[in-house]
């Protein structure tokens, strides 16, 4: 066995989640506005994928969702009186803050942080920086409670680095892993990290996306490699295409992924991909094991088909022989074009080797596929025995959290519920268990209070 591993830790889906329709530019999140959700359909399809990848022998960490309807937020905007009454009067004047506030979207860990290994760090610790998801208000109040539940998942300062976010200003918009890539011969090497960015904030002269926001600035992820003390040689910055981000993908894990040695990608992924190779191939060196550049072709899958099927918002997986496993969500074989180029492309001569479907209808309808939902740390022996160790899935624990989303969760949701003070009620007394389950300590507000 290797001495470091690459896990998992992927958001269990919180009880409202809701489709309210609140992010602009993700496709799946505005056609599918005021659709009834299953918040207990939602976080049993996660708890499945998580147990299966379990199952596969990778090792596999459950990051606890946010408190929502967070009320906090309600009264730092000028709502008073008692929890019931800031709800009430929130639904009733401000129903889209309200729904804002109950979001679930913290579920898709992907945009919880960056994280940089200990072998590619100067101190030789593992740095996490959580993401301030400024363009999206419903986002940008995550970033405090996701440093909470990171530092009480990964609590041991000799082996790793909690930062605060970036500036909560779009100069430095920071979408956390959806935007970053690592790539390395094994995980206790010094590998390259890619930082993706939309659009510079200061060079208004570069390329920006025209219809729709780019999330994430290039400042954003120089700041995060300084602070994780990558060395010059371990960061390339790239800029996604902007017409791409134009045709929905939001984030670069809607249009590439990659792990090991392999990048795997569209055509229209990156304003430059020859550049991109380069640079990539220039910061990888003479390593012995070569770096696959696997390139999607537009005319084989479009732009339009990676946005319907998620195709790159997989999770890509080294197997202990080397090969690799594509764990993609049911709509890849819904959509013909797509589930013709994965067929082919086992049969090619990459390291992908194997593609597993899952059913993540719930969490697709509002935009996040198999990707979004886990954040990827890579840990040494060491550092992977300093993990809280009761937020590491196995059986016992996959039964637990079946239980405990069997007795919390509702099966149907839809915006106007948000306003039910039995549902904050229902949240709450959920989290409360949820905390002593996963041992986080008292995280929340409420707890607080």
């Amino acid at each position: 066995m290797h001495s470091a591993i690459e896990a998992n830790f992927d958001g269990l889906v919180g009880p409202t989640h809701n489709y309210s329709g609140l992010s602009f530019g993700n496709v799946a999140s505005q056609v599918n506005t005021a659709k009834p959700s299953n918040p207990k359909a939602a976080a049993k399809q996660g708890l499945v994928k998580m147990k299966a990848l379990a199952d596969m022998g990778f090792v596999q960490g459950v990051l606890a969702p946010h408190e929502r309807p967070h009320i906090p937020t309600l009264r730092s905007l000028g709502f008073s009186g008692t929890d019931q009454q800031v709800l009430t009067a929130a639904a009733k004047h401000v129903p889209k803050l309200l729904a804002a506030v109950s979001s679930a979207s913290c579920m898709w860990t992907a945009n919880a942080a960056t994280v940089s290994p200990s072998a590619d760090t100067k101190d030789g610790r593992v740095h996490f920086t959580p993401a301030n998801l400024v363009n999206k208000f419903h986002r940008s109040i995550e970033h405090v409670t996701t440093g909470e539940i990171l530092k009480a998942t990964f609590p041991d300062q000799r082996y790793f680095a909690h930062h605060p976010a970036l500036p909560s200003v779009e100069h430095f918009g920071d979408e956390g892993a959806a935007n970053h890539t690592r790539f390395c011969s094994s995980y206790n090497e010094a590998g390259v990290e890619l930082f993706v960015y939309g659009m510079s904030a200061f060079n208004t002269a570069m390329p920006r996306p025209q219809q729709f926001p780019a999330r994430h600035t290039l400042e954003a992820s120089q700041a995060v490699a300084r602070r994780h003390g990558l060395s010059e040689q371990g960061a390339v910055f790239v800029q996604q295409n902007p017409e791409a981000i134009d045709a929905g993908v939001f984030h670069n894990d809607v249009i590439a992924v990659g792990n090991g040695n392999v990048h795997f990608y569209h055509e229209h992924a990156f304003l430059d991909p020859e550049q991109m190779k380069a640079d990539l191939q220039l910061a990888w060196g003479d390593r012995t094991t070569p770096l696959y550049f696997v390139e999607v072709p537009n005319s084989a899958v479009s732009v339009a088909d990676c946005v319907q099927s998620y195709l790159f918002n997989s999770q890509l997986l080294s197997q202990p022989n080397g090969d690799m496993t594509l764990v993609v969500p049911g709509e890849c074989q819904e959509n013909e074009n797509v589930w013709a180029y994965l067929t082919d492309l086992l049969t090619h001569n990459t390291p992908i080797k194997d593609v597993k479907v899952f059913d993540l209808k719930q969490s697709m309808s509002n935009g996040g596929g198999p990707a979004c939902l886990r954040l990827r740390v890579a840990l040494s022996q060491q550092e992977l025995a300093a993990v809280n160790p009761a937020t590491i899935m196995n059986d016992q624990l996959f039964a637990t959290l079946n239980t405990w989303v069997d007795q919390h969760y509702r099966d149907q949701l839809i915006e106007a519920d948000l306003a039910d003070p039995n549902l904050l009620l229902e949240s709450r007394q959920a989290l409360d268990e949820l905390t002593q389950i996963l041992k986080l300590g008292s995280l929340y507000d409420f707890q607080k209070a």
